[in-house]
């Protein structure tokens, strides 16, 4: 009796912690803010990225290192959108646009199902691009007409 309830307090005890780190990644409300209270998920130096999810939908935003908001995407089960938030152009399979000028891309998010990827151009602005995970070629390919 004693080894099955230290057992089940040991579970309990992972599950609490499992739930709380996967929550983590993810906030309630900031969307739109330069420095919202989220975890920064970016894996680039230059970029922050910030994760919010409601009702089944996820919003990824894209910020610059000084905090200036650079654009977000909606992620539903079914489309990846871009919101109308921010100062650079979005791409989506679901929303193309021609190439860009400068194709150099940098990966700034990948969470497994989609990857995010920004290309920098030579005007300082820049092109956002979000692309489902299984997106094998280049990001530019993904997201153009």
């Amino acid at each position: 009796m004693f080894n099955h309830t230290r057992t089940l307090l040991a579970s309990l005890v992972l599950l609490t912690f499992g739930i709380g780190a996967a929550h983590s990644q993810t906030a309630l409300s900031g969307l739109g803010q330069s420095w919202p209270n989220a975890t920064d998920v970016s894996s680039s130096p230059n970029y922050h990225v910030y994760v919010f999810e409601r009702g089944g939908t996820r919003y990824i935003q894209v910020n610059d290192a000084s905090g200036t908001v650079r654009g977000a995407f909606a992620r539903t089960p079914y489309k990846l959108t871009g919101l109308p938030i921010g100062t650079d152009t979005l791409a989506t399979p679901d929303e193309p646009l021609p190439a860009p000028a400068s194709t150099a891309v940098e990966s700034v998010y990948d969470d497994g199902t989609v990857q995010l990827f920004v290309a920098p151009q030579s005007d300082g602005t820049a092109r956002l691009m979000l692309v489902p995970a299984d997106c094998k070629n280049n990001p530019v390919e993904c997201t153009g007409r």
